[in-house]
Formats: structure tokens, sequence, C-alpha cells
């Protein structure tokens, strides 16, 4: 979910302050988002199975994370269909800022609808509720994702920024 704000982020201010590299971000962004929506929808059906009985229900925060993997993979493939870049980045501009809608209702969804999913176990007015182990064990992979997610996305950065522009002498000497 955060990655898919900074990826709105970065559209919406490529698309207001006319900046490819913002725009460039975002389409960075958006390949890595994906593959968190997937794993995550993946990984929670395995885990829904032995929970639940079953591999998918309709559950409103399994819904609206389905629906987030779609607002990601409709991104890239909006901006993978329409040839000119400038044009792709605003279409997925716009798209990216009304998907954005998404966020806080898979945020909330918990409290807003009568779920199977449970409520937050970490909260910062209070001591989390599961154990400490699992706590640290699920910090420590949190900020392995982070880590990969930056690192995976600044290199998707760079080999965009040198596709695009590689008609020009920076690159051409880059390149060297």
């Amino acid at each position: 979910m955060i990655i898919y704000l900074a990826m709105a982020f970065w559209a919406g201010l490529g698309l207001a302050l006319n900046t490819r590299l913002s725009s460039m971000m975002a389409q960075a962004l958006a390949p890595t988002g994906a593959l968190m929506a997937a794993l995550s929808l993946w990984t929670g059906a395995f885990w829904g199975k032995p929970m639940w009985g079953t591999w998918w229900v309709w559950d409103a925060r399994l819904t609206s994370e389905l629906i987030l993997f779609f607002l990601y993979v409709g991104f890239i493939a909006l901006q993978s269909a329409i040839d000119d870049p400038r044009r792709a980045d605003k279409a997925g501009a716009i798209l990216a800022l009304i998907g954005v809608v998404n966020v806080p209702i898979i945020y909330f969804s918990v409290t807003w609808w009568n779920t199977l999913h449970q409520g937050s176990t970490i909260n910062l007015t209070r001591a989390p509720s599961m154990a400490q182990t699992m706590l640290w064990g699920m910090l420590l992979m949190a900020l392995a994702f982070w880590m990969y997610s930056i690192a995976v996305s600044l290199m998707r950065l760079r080999a965009i920024m040198l596709e695009r522009e590689r008609h020009t002498e920076w690159v051409k000497h880059a390149l060297e």
C-alpha cells in the first residue's frame, strides 16, 4: 500500500509539475508494488486455506487488495500500451491518482466491515498483542522487504532513464 502511495505521489508530481523524473519514478515503482501485492495475495491464500477452510473468500480486505493488484497491473499495461512516453506518463498518473482511493479502503476495511481478518496487532498507543519472537521476525522481514523494494525500484529507475534518454550525448558518454 505504501508503494502505491509513493507511486501515486510521484505520478501526481509528474502530472502537476510536468517533470519527467517524477513520472519515471512512478513507472519504476509499479512492478515492485505489483510483486508485493501478488505475494500478499498468494501467501494469504496459503494461510487462509487452513484457517478458513478455503483458498479465497470475498472478504473486504482480500477484495480491495486484489483491486490494488489490478491497479498496479493496469498502470503497467497502460504505460506499455502508449508509445509516446509523455502521454503514457499522463495517462498513468491519472490512473494512479484515481486508484489511490483504494488504499484507505484496504487499511480500514477490517474496522469498517465485519470481515474475517483480525484487527491490528500493532498499535502506536498500546503494546503489541503478538509474541515478541514473531514481532521481531515481522519487523526484520518488513525491513528486508523495504530494502529490496527501494533497491529494485532505483535500479529500475536507472534503466528507464537510460532507455528514454538513449539518443542523448550524456547516455552515450555514460555507456562508453
